[in-house]
């Protein structure tokens, strides 16, 4: 570790509902398929279905174990490249996002992306944030076996960077993305981006809660590794 020997050896940030607001996107995207597709489906209910695990886990809930992994992939690339194209114009960091990045970088900390997002998308995201050379690592769904909440996203991550799993600290927005991180056994901080507060709260193991970036900086990250989390849980 550095001479900060509190803070994190390493900052592994999720992308979509963590560096950037691209969820609402997302779930115009799933709605606008779904429509097409003539599936119905619970509007309220589509944020937990759909924010947090890939797409083949989608498509195999609404489409039943007959579609296959080659129809499956037409389709991922259909929905896909409308996505980005719609986004394309509105994307923007998350606010503070970029201000930690910049802290973590003076610090000399490491940092890795670990999306379940196919890898087009995380390199466009990453390059139209206009972030990409702050990251050492870029991961994705096309280089893993097994999708969140299983951690092997998140300890790939850590072996591409030579960290500890247990030095490391993550940034999440989904129920299934708090528990990979936890399962890898890393803090987990939880942006109630996605989700309200007070259920990320009730319903995982996150190690802190915040409404925004805009409520970290490395002091909250070093009293993660202190074992006093700074502010606790701050409600959003």
């Amino acid at each position: 570790m550095t001479p900060n020997s509190s803070l994190p050896a390493a900052v592994i940030f999720d992308m979509d509902g963590v560096l950037i607001d691209s969820n609402p996107f997302h779930l115009r995207k799933w709605a606008a398929f779904l429509r097409e597709h003539r599936i119905p489906f619970d509007e309220d209910k589509l944020a937990e279905i759909v924010l947090g695990p890939p797409n083949e886990t989608i498509f195999q809930r609404y489409f039943g174990d007959q579609i296959t992994p080659e129809r499956m992939q037409e389709l991922s690339e259909e929905v896909e490249a409308e996505f980005r194209r719609a986004f394309a114009p509105h994307a923007r960091p998350s606010p503070g996002v970029r201000r930690l990045i910049e802290a973590c970088r003076a610090q000399g900390i490491p940092m890795a992306v670990a999306s379940c997002a196919i890898s087009k998308n995380v390199e466009f995201l990453v390059t139209a944030l206009e972030l990409r050379p702050y990251f050492r690592v870029l991961l994705s769904r096309n280089e893993i076996t097994h999708a969140k909440p299983d951690p092997e996203i998140y300890l790939k991550t850590a072996a591409k960077l030579g960290i500890e799993p247990a030095l490391c600290v993550v940034f999440e927005d989904s129920f299934v993305g708090i528990e990979a991180a936890k399962r890898a056994g890393m803090k987990c901080v939880a942006i109630a981006s996605s989700f309200p507060a007070a259920d990320l709260r009730q319903e995982t193991c996150a190690d802190l809660v915040v409404p925004s970036f805009e409520a970290v900086t490395l002091e909250t990250l070093r009293a993660l590794f202190d074992g006093n989390a700074a502010g606790g849980s701050p409600s959003a």
